[in-house]
């Protein structure tokens, strides 16, 4: 049952309670389909396949090779930029047990990550700032280890899709909220 749902441009987020009694928490976050960077990779395949065929009209004698060559490139192409995209990033909840965090590729491949409840110390949402962009991401404080683990590995949403699972893990972890223990200590 999807309890909660947003869309973004680029992004759709999706919040499930699983029975029995709403035990597993699930979110997702969906990349939208988007035609243009499909049109724009058949495109330039379509470019590197002209670009051989009017090279095989000028030199005729290493004409075959050129033109498989062409082929070759256009098949690479399309499969570099379409072979590793991911679909969709779940991260799914359970209080008793942890937070399984699930990356899905178009290819088909799923890659599960398992945190122990116990192991995580805090969630932090991080604002990630560079000279070129700037963008937020949900970390994971974990016991033991000195790095941050990032939730959305892949995936860049936005902070409202970010919000409500920061506060699931939070809820999941026996962590009080910053706003509510900042509004104790006044």
């Amino acid at each position: 049952m999807t309890d909660f749902s947003m869309v973004n441009r680029r992004y759709g987020y999706l919040h499930e309670c699983k029975w029995p009694l709403e035990a597993i928490d699930m979110h997702h976050v969906v990349v939208r389909k988007s035609n243009a960077k499909g049109f724009f990779v058949y495109l330039s395949a379509l470019i590197v396949v002209a670009n051989a065929a009017s090279y095989l009209l000028l030199v005729k004698d290493k004409s075959i090779t050129v033109l498989l060559w062409g082929f070759l490139l256009s098949v690479l192409l399309v499969k570099v930029m379409f072979w590793n995209r991911v679909m969709k990033e779940s991260v799914v909840v359970m209080p008793t047990f942890g937070v399984q965090l699930e990356t899905h590729y178009a290819s088909g491949r799923i890659i599960h990550r398992f945190i122990p409840i116990g192991k995580i110390l805090k969630p932090v949402l991080l604002e990630c700032v560079s000279p070129v962009t700037c963008y937020w991401s949900l970390s994971l404080l974990l016991h033991g280890e000195a790095e941050l683990t990032l939730v959305l590995k892949e995936l860049r949403p936005p902070v409202k899709m970010l919000i409500p699972i920061w506060k699931a893990l939070c809820d999941a972890s026996d962590i009080k909220e910053v706003s509510d223990s900042w509004k104790d200590a006044n």
